[in-house]
């Protein structure tokens, strides 16, 4: 090269002067300059991009549907109120047996017929036969042997239905004690929390909303859970999924009823709910 464009010349060409610069060296250094500058912009895009999709990530999980229980019974349960009852009729007038003709008796005595008083006088026989013997006398009804009927004491007259036995084997749905998931609300509310896969509406297209599901299902004497049935389906995936939760759990805690496991019928009200993004 001559000695006036070394000067100039760029520092390849002084290296690859004389040599073959089709063989490929010398196109990679030429180029490695502007390769470096292109790998360190893409590397920067990509971690700009991850980072952007982290946030979203982070966004969308943030808004992830929400699920709400709701317990419930099939029928509140209700005290009856009392009724007025119309007061007990008044008891019947006391009625008296009927005076019955008294005559005295006089014992016999001997003495003049002007000093025989009017009440010691003492009456043929023909008269005693019907009147009663006693001690004073007394006008009243003629004794004709009828004995007056026992008086029986009169009760309230309120008649007691027999108590029917309670049937414990049928499927109570109002009961002392409602069945319970053991540990109650809250071990219930983290059960569906680890096992119920929220983000089943989302993943089936659900707008923005709730979306209930009324599920019923059997909890036996010892606890057992069966017939499973959703009343409603708001769609979404949203009913199989609360089945399936239910279905998949432990055993609850059996109902009472006046001391004694029964066979209870339980609803559950399990709410999703699909934020706005």
């Amino acid at each position: 090269m001559e000695i006036n464009k070394i000067l100039s010349a760029d520092i390849l060409d002084i290296i690859f002067e004389g040599r073959n610069k089709e063989y490929g060296a010398y196109e990679l250094r030429k180029t490695y300059n502007k390769r470096i500058t292109y790998a360190i912009i893409g590397t920067l895009v990509i971690c700009i991009l991850l980072l952007i999709g982290s946030i979203l990530a982070n966004s969308v999980k943030k808004k992830a549907p929400k699920v709400f229980v709701q317990d419930m019974s099939l029928q509140d349960f209700k005290q009856d109120e009392k009724k007025n009852e119309p007061p007990p009729p008044p008891p019947p007038p006391k009625q008296e047996p009927p005076k019955v003709e008294i005559t005295k008796f006089t014992p016999p005595k001997i003495v003049k017929d002007e000093e025989v008083k009017p009440d010691e006088e003492i009456k043929e026989v023909a008269k005693l036969e019907d009147t009663k013997i006693g001690t004073i006398n007394q006008e009243g009804e003629k004794d004709l042997g009828i004995v007056a009927p026992v008086v029986e004491s009169k009760g309230t007259g309120v008649v007691e239905a027999p108590k029917q036995e309670e049937d414990y084997d049928k499927v109570f749905t109002v009961v002392q004690i409602p069945a319970e998931f053991p540990g109650g609300l809250p071990a219930w509310q983290k059960y569906l929390e680890r096992n119920l896969n929220s983000d089943i509406p989302v993943q089936n297209g659900a707008p923005p909303g709730k979306y209930t599901v009324y599920v019923t299902f059997i909890v036996d004497k010892n606890g057992g859970i069966s017939d499973v049935q959703a009343e409603n389906d708001p769609g979404y995936g949203t009913k199989d999924e609360a089945i399936r939760v239910i279905k998949k759990g432990p055993n609850w805690k059996p109902a009472v009823q006046n001391g004694r496991n029964v066979i209870y019928r339980h609803k559950q009200g399990i709410t999703f709910v699909v934020s706005e993004e």
